[in-house]
């Protein structure tokens, strides 16, 4: 449970403890070179025929500082709860401390862009990734350890350093893939996006308000233009329904009286979840929405007449994207709803009783594993149909 006691200096503090929730002694160490007995958890589903991820090991174990191996697609993921589902699902077998380290220029290039406290710093790499196939393709999945939110160093005012823009610009150039997919938890911004539904957008957006406010990029739209692959995605629906129990919410009742309700626990809602695609469930190119500070979509801030959902680093890809022009590769956004729209009537002002933020940190903790296995099936269904 957050620590609602906490000074709100803590759109940063709220954004590192959702980014390192589950972190262990493992994360900081060297990479465990036997793979696990079994997975995190033994998913078991029930892939078609021919198509389960199937891990590809290297054969001759690289260096922290060696260049990244070519593959047909790279998944990049962001936190602790993301990779364990990324692994279990994409790389079973192999966890997270079984995924290879990456530090490739860290010292040299990055470590003077990250501030202080950084989640890059305590664990000095950028990252750690892991081979897989699905089908024919060839997939590096990678989890970041730079953080749109967590890394800038201050160059001005309302500017800062990047330097995750410059990990996606040295990813593509090594990996040279085909298509660039960004997966991991958000805030749900429709009240009709349920927990563990998966968002699947070609648009980003930056929507900064703090460290970034006056970068030229804010309030900036990127967009690729093509046609998602839904073939696979009916096929993949069993897939989201095998594990939905882990999804149901508590009967919650409002705290005090001031909530109006009829005495009786409010039954939470039976989970179904489903895919939602830009196009077709929503507006066609409604993009995700970056920001630089914790923020999540409420009954009453409106951001769905803006975004399908909100998370702290996609929009980073779209302008590498852009930078790179007719060389970029294909990109893709796919996010879980890890908390739905959250209830705008409750209190968000106090200093530290901040309870729109508080059950938004809440929901991801408890379901953001469980959700995020279900973009981590959205991920396979779109590189399946690649």
């Amino acid at each position: 449970m957050p620590n609602i006691e906490k000074p709100e200096s803590d759109p940063i503090d709220r954004a590192r403890e959702i980014i390192e929730f589950g972190l262990t002694a493992a994360d900081f160490g060297p990479r465990q070179v036997e793979p696990d007995a079994t997975p995190l958890a033994d998913l078991g589903l029930p892939w078609p025929a021919g198509l389960a991820p199937q891990p590809q090991p290297l054969d001759v174990e690289p260096g922290t500082s060696d260049p990244l191996p070519k593959a047909d697609v790279l998944v990049v993921t962001w936190t602790v709860a993301e990779v364990e589902a990324l692994a279990d699902t994409l790389t079973p077998g192999f966890s997270r401390k079984n995924w290879y380290r990456y530090d490739r220029f860290f010292n040299q290039k990055y470590r003077s862009q990250i501030r202080q406290g950084a989640p890059a710093l305590k664990v000095n790499r950028l990252g750690s990734y892991f081979p897989t196939r699905i089908g024919d393709a060839s997939v590096l999945c990678f989890k970041s350890e730079l953080h749109l939110n967590q890394d800038g160093v201050k160059t001005g005012d309302g500017t800062a350093t990047l330097p995750v823009a410059d990990l996606f610009r040295q990813m593509i150039a090594e990996v040279q893939p085909r298509l660039v997919i960004t997966v991991g938890t958000a805030g749900a911004t429709f009240g009709d996006h349920e927990l563990g539904d998966v968002i699947i957008t070609r648009a980003a957006k930056f929507r900064l308000s703090q460290e970034f406010k006056n970068e030229p990029f804010n309030g900036k739209t990127y967009i690729c233009d093509f046609p998602i692959p839904q073939s696979r995605l009916e096929a993949a629906k069993p897939l989201l329904a095998f594990h939905k129990k882990q999804l149901v919410e508590p009967n919650f009742a409002p705290p005090t009286k001031a909530y109006a309700f009829d005495g009786d626990p409010i039954p939470g809602p039976k989970p179904n979840p489903d895919f939602k695609i830009d196009g077709r469930d929503f507006d066609e190119f409604l993009p995700m929405l970056t920001t630089d500070f914790f923020e999540f979509g409420t009954s009453s801030n409106k951001l769905w007449e803006i975004g399908c959902g909100v998370e702290m680093g996609d929009a980073a890809l779209g302008l590498v994207a852009e930078e790179m022009g007719q060389d970029a590769p294909r990109w893709l956004v796919i996010r879980n709803a890890s908390d739905p729209q959250i209830n705008g009537d409750l209190p968000d002002k106090p200093r530290n009783l901040n309870m729109q933020a508080h059950w938004a940190v809440w929901y991801y903790e408890t379901y953001g594993y469980w959700t995020s296995v279900n973009s981590a099936i959205a991920t396979w269904a779109m590189i399946a149909e690649d």
